[in-house]
């Protein structure tokens, strides 16, 4: 009677209500111009991370690690030559004008070091490479390919890659723009050298290009995925509902969602990273979903023969409450992302979660006042209800309803076995597939010079100028092997090879001196002379602190699995705990926390999703009158979920941290289907006093066609998600597409049967 009243009203007051919407729309939309988007990678952690906050320490007590990377393949395979030797010097006085450049390093202006008598000589490596004769090229290669602190990292084994590697410090005062400012620059200088040296293949990786892909990946799915999805959609429902009306209707709603729902974000200073950039399709779909459950019932009242204000006032009436229901429990499935250990998956479920509500409140409103000034035909008879088809598949469910149930439940079982096969994986490089450029120049780079998965320590000495105790040495040294002879490693860089360069070089470069020193004062006298000899910003800032108390070590390893990459570190622990107790350091870096985040995050959604399920099975207990249908319905809500994780460790068998967020988002949105044909077979036995059958009956005559034209849409809205360039919204598109299609077959097969076992 409450519906019936408040559809009168909006019928009424159709044009105040319309305006109202209108404005409210307008004011919340201002926000979009205050949106940004993110270029830093670190916004994936929280601030209270460990291995953030690990990170950021050691970036405040080094060098930052944030750097544009340049490998240069020439065609003939050669780096040493004098033209790609004077290319490789060029481009590097050329990448000292980069926009916050800390330092450029190359095989050029490698810091080579030899004796004269008693001086020791520290010079470029490469000084005039056009007027180099063949002994010159020769020695210079000799060099290069000996140097541990240059082949794996500046040049490749067999000389035929080298890189000019710039270090950045950005001053973060507008991240938004200093980001893009040095990857443009970057990008414009890489032009300008592959026109002129075009003999030579030029690919641009690095963290700060790695940042740029994020948003380079957040700006294809604006311009490509968003607009796809939109027409999909509104032709799907135009082929479905055969209804233009129904189509200008839901645009109007679809457009008010998501202008308010991402003008919201802007005024709540959420920023735009890829995940976030997905939540206009997924509300899209959502609200697809409502407007579909009204329209078609407003069409079938038509056909009854009511007039368009009976026909829209009891299709209110039959769908308000399961609509709010759906609405509700989805918006409890998103907001459950707030225990996501990353911030952007939280903002994702906050923005969908408004907008989903938002969007109840729109359908409930301005679609049955806009529908009263709209021009409609009435539609033909099996049009929209179809009550052909939906009545013989519930007839066969219903004559077939023991072999049913028992068969969708083996293979329920079946699926979910699987899901220990699936494993934890997170490669961050992985995220962007190759129509993005910076994958395929770092899958270049890994493959023949160097790659971006890293291992960084601080090492401490444990006082002050510590670092040139031969005894510490000597342990750093030892640990540096031990990484080297791990089959994972590309290259470690350990200041102790330049403490064993500088000892030969000041024993008139006897190879037998290549060691490391044994008496502190003569090491400190070492360092300190080799540093007064570096030329400006070459110093060792990025190997050593200022107070020489702890050096760092940076190690390279090849592309590894989650697994495989924390399986490495865990004995480099094992190493220190054994060997150097005193100065054990946690490994720390990018790739350290890529693969930390997935297992972390794995862990705080369960909760989230553990919370989000008891929320929303005492709504629907609550709503549905019935503690018995309401534990019941946990059984479609879950399985669905289950049955996709146990195909995805069939099929693909890795979960990430897209993955890790699927179970809260899936969850509130499995509901809906169960929810609406729940309702329906309550309406059935409570006010028709029908059996268990003849209420499945009902429910699949009423609500059967509904059910699939939204769960078509959703599929497809999420299944759009997958042309992704940014992997974490493609798996996670993936994943509830298939979550979905499964909540349809249990609730037309699963449910039903298990009802009419129970519900007797």
């Amino acid at each position: 009677m409450i519906v019936v009243i408040y559809t009168q009203k909006i019928l009424k007051y159709r044009y105040w209500v319309m305006l109202s919407v209108i404005m409210v729309v307008s004011l919340l939309g201002l926000g979009i111009q205050r949106l940004t988007i993110s270029t830093d990678y670190e916004v994936f952690f929280s601030d209270e991370n460990p291995q953030l906050q690990a990170f950021q320490d050691l970036q405040a007590n080094y060098t930052k690690d944030d750097n544009v990377f340049f490998v240069l393949a020439p065609k003939d395979g050669q780096v040493f030559t004098p033209k790609m030797l004077a290319m490789v010097q060029d481009l590097t006085k050329a990448a000292w004008q980069t926009p916050y450049s800390l330092r450029v390093d190359s095989i050029s202006n490698y810091q080579h070091t030899y004796a004269e008598e008693d001086d020791l000589i520290v010079e470029n490596l490469v000084d005039d490479p056009k007027a180099l004769t063949a002994k010159q090229l020769a020695k210079i290669k000799q060099i290069a390919l000996t140097e541990s602190t240059l082949v794996k990292r500046l040049v490749s084994e067999t000389g035929h890659v080298t890189g000019v590697n710039v270090t950045i410090e950005l001053p973060h005062k507008d991240i938004a723009k200093e980001t893009p400012e040095v990857a443009n620059f970057s990008q414009a200088l890489a032009e300008e050298f592959r026109q002129k040296y075009p003999e030579v293949d030029i690919y641009l990786t690095g963290l700060t290009m790695m940042n740029h892909a994020f948003t380079e990946a957040s700006l294809n799915d604006i311009q490509s995925l968003i607009p796809i999805m939109f027409v999909f959609a509104l032709t799907l429902m135009a082929i479905l509902l055969r209804s233009i009306t129904a189509v200008m209707v839901t645009l109007f709603i679809i457009v008010f969602s998501v202008v308010s729902a991402m003008g919201m974000a802007g005024w709540m200073d959420i920023i735009l990273t890829p995940p976030v950039m997905s939540a206009p399709t997924m509300i899209l779909t959502l609200v697809i979903a409502d407007c579909v459950h009204l329209l078609t019932n407003f069409f079938l009242q038509l056909q009854k023969g009511l007039a368009k204000p009976a026909a829209i006032t009891e299709s209110l009436r039959i769908n308000f409450q399961p609509i709010f229901l759906t609405s509700l429990t989805t918006a409890i499935g998103f907001l459950s992302m707030n225990f996501s250990d990353s911030p952007p998956f939280r903002d994702l479920g906050n923005v969908v979660a408004f907008g989903v509500m938002l969007a109840f409140v729109f359908s409930v409103s301005f679609l049955p006042a806009m529908v009263m000034l709209l021009p409609l035909h009435k539609p033909k008879v099996d049009d929209i209800d179809n009550k052909i088809w939906t009545k013989t598949f519930a007839q066969w469910v219903i004559a077939n309803k023991t072999w049913i149930f028992w068969l969708m439940l083996a293979f329920a079982i079946g699926l979910i076995s699987f899901i220990p096969r699936n494993e934890l994986n997170d490669e961050f490089v992985k995220y962007f597939d190759q129509s993005i450029a910076f994958r395929r120049a770092t899958d270049f780079a890994s493959e023949n010079l160097n790659g971006l998965y890293r291992i960084e320590y601080s090492l401490p000495s444990g006082e002050e100028n510590g670092i040139a105790r031969p005894d510490f040495l000597q342990k750093v040294d030892a640990f540096a092997q031990w990484y080297r002879q791990q089959p994972e490693v590309l290259h470690v860089l350990s200041l102790t090879d330049t403490f064993k360069r500088l000892n030969k070089n000041l024993h008139g470069d006897d190879e037998s001196w290549f060691k490391l020193p044994d008496d502190s004062a003569l090491a400190a006298q070492y360092l300190l002379l080799y540093e007064m000899s570096l030329p400006y910003g070459l110093d060792l800032n990025n190997q050593i602190t200022i107070d020489k108390s702890a050096t760092r070590l940076t190690v390279t390893v090849k592309n590894l699995s989650t697994n495989e990459f924390l399986a490495l570190e865990q004995r480099a622990q094992q190493w220190l705990q054994q060997h150097a107790p005193e100065m054990q350091a946690e490994g720390s870096g990018a790739t350290m926390m890529f693969s930390h985040i997935g297992a972390r995050n794995i862990r705080s959604m369960l909760t989230g999703t553990s919370i989000a399920l008891v929320l929303i099975s005492f709504i629907l207990v609550f709503a549905l009158r019935s503690v018995k249908i309401g534990v019941l319905s946990l059984v479609p809500n879950l399985v669905p979920i289950g049955m996709a994780f146990g195909l995805w460790g069939l099929a693909v068998a890795e979960v990430g941290l897209a993955l890790s967020v699927v179970i809260g988002m899936a969850l509130g949105i499995v509901v809906d289907d169960t929810v609406h044909f729940l309702s329906k077979y309550l309406r059935a036995r409570r006010e028709h006093q029908a059996s268990s059958e003849e209420a499945v009956l009902y429910a699949f005559t009423t609500v059967g066609m509904a059910l699939v034209i939204t769960s078509v849409v959703l599929i497809a809205g999420f299944l759009v998600l997958t042309l992704s360039a940014f992997l974490l919204n493609s798996q996670m598109g993936l994943a509830t597409a298939l979550a979905i299609a499964f909540a349809l077959m249990a609730d037309f097969l699963l449910l039903p049967t298990l009802l009419m076992k129970v519900d007797t």
